[in-house]
């Protein structure tokens, strides 16, 4: 499989080692001292492009490459707010487009949970819900793509709520759910939904020990993504 990556960051960089590791090719890679050189020839060399960028420029990247005919897998957050955009252009280019908030198959089986876990506590309405987050000091978004997507997953199975809202602390709403993010030191990653009610209080945790269970899901995606086209998630490649 040859890859191009486009942002050669931390993740990046892991991403290549695994490549490396697995025998496959790292065709190119992008980031911010040389994007305005890179041609679209060198990109249509990759079978594949992981994209671990940043929210301003994640969009203009995956319209590059539904442009080039590559497909693209996508951990960048930050710019879901332009979703519609990103795969209307995608469906128009017959492109292909993986994304994930968290590539982690860890984090996707809590996923999994969350919205089961979600759907038994609704006819329960004497449990608050508060989610928190704990992150890096380097990560720029908050909440986490990652628990927006937890977030949702609650919406959608939990009449108790509307909607989520950011905060500093734990605040009890009938229509708020709260998120608390935390940002400290190297954290990879730690995401905790806790049902609380005045006797008891049940919790569901995923703790992230390093960023490789990240990157190797990316990897195990864009193995899944050469040559398709359409629209997929993690659900697609753990078939839930």
């Amino acid at each position: 499989m040859k890859v191009a990556l486009l942002g050669y960051g931390k993740m990046g960089q892991l991403i290549a080692k695994i490549l490396e590791e697995q025998g496959d090719e790292v065709v190119l890679k992008v980031d911010i001292d040389n994007r305005d050189i890179v041609t679209d020839e060198e990109l249509k060399r990759a079978d594949v492009a992981i994209e671990f960028s940043m929210p301003k420029v994640a969009v203009d990247n995956y319209k590059w490459c539904f442009d080039c005919g590559v497909p693209v897998v996508s951990g960048t957050t930050g710019w879901l707010e332009r979703w519609n955009e990103v795969i209307q252009y995608c469906n128009e280019k017959k492109g292909a487009f993986f994304y994930a908030s968290n590539y982690s198959i860890g984090v996707n089986l809590f996923f999994h949970l969350n919205r089961y876990l979600a759907k038994v506590m609704s006819q329960f309405k004497e449990y608050g819900i508060l989610l928190e987050e704990t992150h890096h000091i380097h990560k720029l978004d908050a909440p986490s793509g990652t628990a927006i997507t937890i977030a949702e997953g609650i919406l959608e199975n939990n009449d108790g709520y509307e909607s989520w809202k950011l905060v500093d602390d734990y605040e009890a709403s009938s229509k708020e759910l709260p998120i608390v993010a935390h940002r400290i030191g190297e954290v990879p990653g730690i995401h905790k939904v806790t049902y609380k009610s005045g006797v008891d209080e049940i919790s569901i945790e995923h703790s992230a020990y390093s960023r490789e269970g990240f990157a190797k899901g990316a990897v195990a995606a864009a193995k899944f993504m050469v040559g398709k086209c359409g629209v997929y998630s993690m659900e697609d490649l753990l078939k839930f």
